[in-house]
């Protein structure tokens, strides 16, 4: 009966998440360069030959890895900019949102962070482009709504601004730790409080 068959297809998926996040994170720790199937199926506990039952290669392992991530950080910055809110309230959101990501997906936050710009070269991963080009335009754009709508400051430099708030929010993923003393709401709530207070319009 097709219903028996169900617990199998779960037990696959399951597996193939488990060696998806363990890839994940020794990309993350090695490099990707450096590491080789044989070290994804040593971290597994199984034999390298086995790891291809599963995957082809390990580009294809890191390209899951990385479409998964943005294809999640896409539906929730989609859902935010659809939202009609403020550009102090995206901001806010966006930034959230982001920490959010680092909590899920903090392996692969490091890869992308370490690796985009020599992956960009190959056309397998040209997704990474058109996505770094989607967030720009993202915050820049609230940034930019921002100082029209006189809630952050004229002299606000925005391009400086959205490189210093991608690269401070994006490098937590070398020190966060999923289940650690601050949840990413608490974490994003206190860089907001510090970044918002310097390019707020002052009252």
């Amino acid at each position: 009966m097709p219903t028996k068959k169900k617990p199998l297809v779960t037990a696959a998926a399951e597996r193939r998440g488990e060696l998806l996040h363990t890839a994940a994170e020794v990309f993350a720790e090695q490099g990707y360069n450096a590491t080789t199937v044989r070290k994804i199926a040593d971290q597994a506990g199984m034999l390298a030959g086995s790891l291809y039952y599963h995957f082809d290669s390990k580009e294809s392992m890191l390209e899951e890895i990385l479409r998964t991530f943005l294809d999640e950080l896409w539906s929730g910055y989609d859902t935010v900019l659809a939202a009609g809110l403020g550009p102090r309230e995206t901001l806010r959101a966006l930034v959230t949102e982001s920490f959010r990501e680092i909590d899920r997906h903090r392996a692969a936050v490091a890869i992308y962070q370490k690796e985009s710009k020599q992956l960009v070269a190959q056309d397998r991963f040209a997704f990474l482009a058109e996505s770094q080009r989607r967030f720009e335009t993202a915050w820049l754009s609230t940034l930019e709504r921002g100082v029209t709508e006189q809630v952050f400051r004229a002299d606000l430099d925005v391009r400086l601004t959205y490189r210093f708030v991608r690269d401070t929010v994006w490098v937590a993923a070398s020190w966060y730790r999923p289940g650690g003393q601050h949840s990413p709401e608490e974490i994003a709530r206190q860089y907001l409080s510090m970044v918002l207070d310097g390019i707020a319009v002052r009252t």
